[in-house]
């Protein structure tokens, strides 16, 4: 019998959507917001203009990076979730390089389509990532969901 090396579990999944409804628990814990630009059946999240503190649950994969950096330069901040992985080029981009604080959410939660909990979990670790003192606030506020990291000042590097 082949034995799988450490990093065989790598391969993405490819599930049937990259639309989730946020767990309501998450969002009643983090919340109010006044704009969510990204929920489920809106087309034009990513271009038309943003106002207020944003919650932001983008589509998954890599289509979520421009909406982390557009997030990351809304005057008013926001609070985006999305899966930890804290190693790639894009977490290294638009988190480590720009947000104020994350909140790594205990254990593993399970997303809605139309309304329904879904039968699965996530499949991997969520964060939660602020942009600004107020989004900050709110996930120390909420650090019961996981564990609250804020970020320390750092010099400018290139990818910003």
């Amino acid at each position: 019998m082949r034995r799988r090396g450490i990093g065989s579990h790598a391969q993405p999944n490819r599930g049937a959507t990259i639309e989730w409804e946020t767990p309501p628990e998450i969002l009643n814990a983090l919340g109010p917001f006044d704009d969510d630009p990204a929920r489920p059946g809106l087309n034009d999240g990513l271009i038309r203009p943003w106002r207020g503190l944003v919650w932001l649950n983008p589509p998954y994969g890599r289509d979520m990076w421009p909406w982390l950096a557009r997030l990351a330069e809304h005057k008013n901040g926001g609070i985006a979730l999305i899966f930890a992985r804290t190693e790639t080029r894009g977490f290294f981009e638009q988190v480590w390089n720009k947000a104020t604080a994350l909140l790594f959410l205990r254990g593993r939660p399970h997303f809605y389509k139309n309304g329904q909990r879904a039968a699965g979990n996530s499949g991997g670790p969520i964060v939660a990532v602020a942009y600004g003192q107020q989004a900050a606030s709110r996930l120390e506020q909420a650090a019961t969901l996981g564990a609250f990291v804020a970020l320390v000042d750092r010099p400018q590097t290139e990818s910003r």
